[in-house]
């Protein structure tokens, strides 16, 4: 099988559970480091299938690399290549596929529950998982869902927490992190969100955080094992 092809777009967000998920079910895989000038590959179809990790930046930015992240998600939706987006992976896939990405009403940061949308293609993504789940959360922008989608999932803070089109899952909630993931998030809590934390319910302390980390943790990996199970049945298996 041709690798997964991961895209790493800051050096703290790389692809944590995901890459552990794939490692056991022996799939294989690679990491694109953006984040140190690895260059955008032009064909999808050199891959089994591609993910999208986090980042800092905005998929609005000018940035060389992000309309070539777009052509290639666009490029893979042709070519039936499936794509996963975690956070900003997200939303290159919304405004590649058709959608918009804009800033969202309140920032978003810490653990919080989703709730699974009520619908056919949400059952087949997350049957057999409560319909409702704490998943970890760190961004200001949120996506629109795009032409052709369906929404999964949505949160009290932001209504669009997961679209599916085809095979193609984008998130804009974190279902990939690690216990060392969020300690190193949150190294940067003080200058970036600090002061939003006694104004916002929706951002939380890195004390609230950690708090009962490993059985959060454990929780959240059980959640990314369902959904993980659902996108890899698309991936492409010839040499």
């Amino acid at each position: 099988m041709k690798p997964v092809a991961i895209f790493r777009h800051a050096a703290t967000e790389g692809p944590g559970y995901f890459a552990t998920y794939l490692s056991v079910h022996d799939i294989p895989w690679q990491v694109i480091k953006i984040d140190e000038g690895a260059m955008v590959p032009k064909n999808p179809s050199e891959f089994s299938g591609m993910a999208f990790m986090g980042g800092p930046m905005s998929v609005n930015d000018d940035l060389p690399w992000i309309p070539l992240s777009l052509g290639l998600i666009a490029a893979a939706a042709d070519a039936g290549v499936p794509v996963i987006g975690h956070c900003l992976g997200g939303q290159l896939m919304a405004k590649a596929l058709g959608g918009t990405v804009t800033r969202n009403a309140v920032k978003e940061i810490g653990w919080g529950r989703v709730d699974v949308v009520g619908n056919p293609l949400a059952g087949s993504w997350f049957g057999g998982l409560p319909v409702s789940f704490d998943a970890f959360h760190w961004h200001g922008e949120t996506f629109n869902i795009p032409p052709g989608a369906v929404r999964l999932l949505s949160s009290p803070y932001c209504e669009n927490q997961a679209f599916v089109l085809g095979h193609h899952l984008a998130m804009q909630c974190h279902v990939e992190m690690t216990r060392d993931l969020i300690s190193r998030w949150c190294q940067d809590w003080g200058k970036e969100v600090a002061p939003l934390a006694a104004k916002l319910a929706s951002v939380q302390t890195p004390e609230e955080m950690m708090d009962g980390i490993d059985r959060k943790v454990g929780a959240l990996n059980a959640v990314a094992d369902r959904i993980y199970d659902q996108w890899v049945k698309g991936l492409r298996s010839g040499d």
